[in-house]
């Protein structure tokens, strides 16, 4: 049963370098504790070479002018260990979270899907890099060989099957205890290193050759166990974890940002790690949250809501939900409740995955709504969803690309206001053209179009094409009934009424000020042709007569 280890040396640098792959061509130090007792918790390669070790001072350390420094991160190492796990479970169902720094998967059964294991261990080893984490990736036929060797070999290493003691030989006995690197390592695991010393035992190769009874009787099962490690001879099952649909990406600044510029730079960063989390999942994401953690001390920007009576962006007098903020192409909320912190909440009408179409939104979307101080802390996630699938239909034109339609519709709003773009919500009242202005989803594909009747197809239709804006009439009555219309300008509305249908009287909102009421007549009058039908109405709260559209 094969199974693959991926280890990353130095993590918290590593988590660091994720953040800020500029740093890789440098020397870093991760430091760790409240200043000014700050000391050296972690280095990479290079700062190893140049003599810098954990433990050291910061005071020792800053004379390297070629160090960079940097505090540890705990959130910046949440987010890297995420991005490993889901690595591993974009190539195994079965893995075990063994520590920060390592995960194990299980193979079984995956090289009809992948191919051979050492092309699945190259194929893991690429997809980490990606997520901009170097690590060293092993694959063995029991959980422990390839711990020990991606532990103790840089690189892709492929362990066969019967020859785990030849290749695991070499390593020191240092591999078998990985607590060793903590500030406070067992006295267990120290006293079998000065014992195995004494002995003269340095390897794990040396290890495996003790005699097994004279090593028991000496160091009891503990060390019967050690050996059989040092020769690979343990199998084990994992303990199995099942990753949460968790995405986030955040990023401590080591100064405040005041300009978009910079910072649409690490959200462009982000976004691109997030997009490849996403898709290691075979997720797109449907919802983008931003937060912002703030300087104190600087006035935030207010929050964006509805007033308690405000009307329908219609312009019909109909009052909306109270509080609610008007729906717009991409709907966003303005959630600040601390006073420092930011954040901005962007639902997308489709499961997207386009890093750079993300960018441009968040992009628009803090131009019109800056956060209104320095920023420290930078905390973005998404919400992930099942990535749609699309068909092309052979005798339909193609429809527009939703991520190219999400960026025309924020320009948009950007020049015009939110409120005033979308598309338009009929309102369940009698009162004529209400509406709302609502966000825009496109409407999904029709699985099936209904076959109309034949005889539903010969029927006459008979449409109203209405008048923008209504014409002004003068009417003539008797006895309550119209006789008479002619509209200045508009002149073949003229004569006398041959034929009406009427009144319906509608009436709506009398408990408010904009309340209406209104009578309606359908009339004919003499044209050029034969008869010409209108709609005529009265408003009846004094606005006077209006021909208010024609029957075509």
């Amino acid at each position: 049963m094969p199974f693959a280890c991926i280890f990353v040396p130095d993590f918290p640098v590593e988590a660091v370098l994720r953040a800020e792959p500029e740093l890789r061509s440098q020397a870093v130090a991760v430091l760790e504790g409240k200043p000014p007792l700050q000391k050296v918790f972690g280095v990479n390669e290079k700062a190893r070479r140049a003599g810098i070790k954990p433990g050291m001072t910061k005071i020792q350390v800053e004379a390297c002018t070629e160090l960079a420094l940097r505090t540890r991160s705990p959130l910046q190492e949440t987010v890297a260990h995420a991005a490993l796990l889901d690595c591993a479970q974009s190539f195994s169902p079965r893995i075990e979270d063994t520590a920060s720094d390592t995960i194990l998967l299980d193979l079984s059964g995956l090289e009809s899907l992948f191919g051979s294991l050492p092309k699945i261990a190259r194929d893991i080893a690429r997809r980490t890099s990606d997520l901009g984490i170097e690590a060293h990736v092993a694959t063995a036929f029991n959980p422990d060989t390839a711990l020990f060797a991606a532990r103790g070999f840089s690189g892709v290493t492929v362990v066969p099957e019967g020859k785990e003691t030849e290749r695991l030989g070499n390593l020191p006995l240092e591999a078998l205890f990985p607590e060793l690197t903590s500030p406070n390592p067992s006295e267990e695991a120290v006293h079998f290193l000065e014992t195995f010393d004494l002995w003269g035992v340095r390897n794990l190769r040396a290890l495996s050759a003790l005699p097994e009874v004279a090593l028991s009787e000496r160091l009891g099962q503990p060390g019967v166990r050690l050996q059989q490690l040092a020769r690979g001879a343990i199998s084990r099952m994992l303990v199995p974890v099942e990753p949460p649909f968790i995405f986030e990406e955040a990023m401590e600044l080591e100064y405040p940002l005041v300009l978009l510029e910079p910072l649409a730079f690490l959200l462009a960063r982000m976004l691109d790690q997030l997009c490849l989390r996403l898709a290691a999942r075979a997720l797109a994401a449907q919802e983008l949250r931003l937060q912002l953690e703030l300087e104190s001390g600087y006035h935030l920007a207010k929050e964006h809501s509805a007033p308690e009576n405000t009307t329908d962006e219609g312009g019909t007098g109909i009052p909306a939900r109270p509080g609610r903020v008007p729906a717009q192409q991409i709907e966003i909320e303005d959630a600040s409740r601390a006073s420092s912190l930011f954040v901005r909440t962007l639902h997308l009408p489709v499961p997207m995955l386009d890093s750079k179409v993300f960018l441009k939104l968040l992009q628009l979307d803090l131009k019109a709504h800056p956060p209104g101080a320095p920023i420290r802390r930078v905390h973005l996630s998404a919400e992930p969803a099942q990535a749609r699938t699309i068909q092309g239909d052979l005798f339909l034109p193609p429809t527009p690309e939703p991520e190219k339609l999400e960026l025309t519709l924020a320009r948009i709003a950007g020049m015009v206001g939110e409120d005033k773009v979308g598309s338009m919500q009929l309102l369940d009242s009698h009162r004529p053209e209400a509406f709302r202005m609502q966000r825009f989803v496109p409407a999904a594909p029709e699985g099936q179009k209904e076959k109309l009747d034949s005889a539903s197809c010969k029927a006459p239709v008979t449409g109203l094409r209405m008048f923008r804006p209504p014409l002004r009439a003068t009417v003539t009555l008797r006895d309550g009934q119209p006789v008479h219309v002619a509209c200045p300008k508009r002149k073949e509305v003229h004569g006398e009424i041959l034929w009406i249908a009427g009144p319906w009287r509608s009436s709506g909102d009398w408990w408010a000020q904009d309340g209406w009421a209104r009578d309606e007549w359908d009339i004919a009058v003499p044209s050029k042709a034969d008869l010409a039908l209108y709609r005529l109405v009265h408003d009846l709260l004094g606005g006077g007569w209006f021909v208010e559209g024609m029957y075509d």
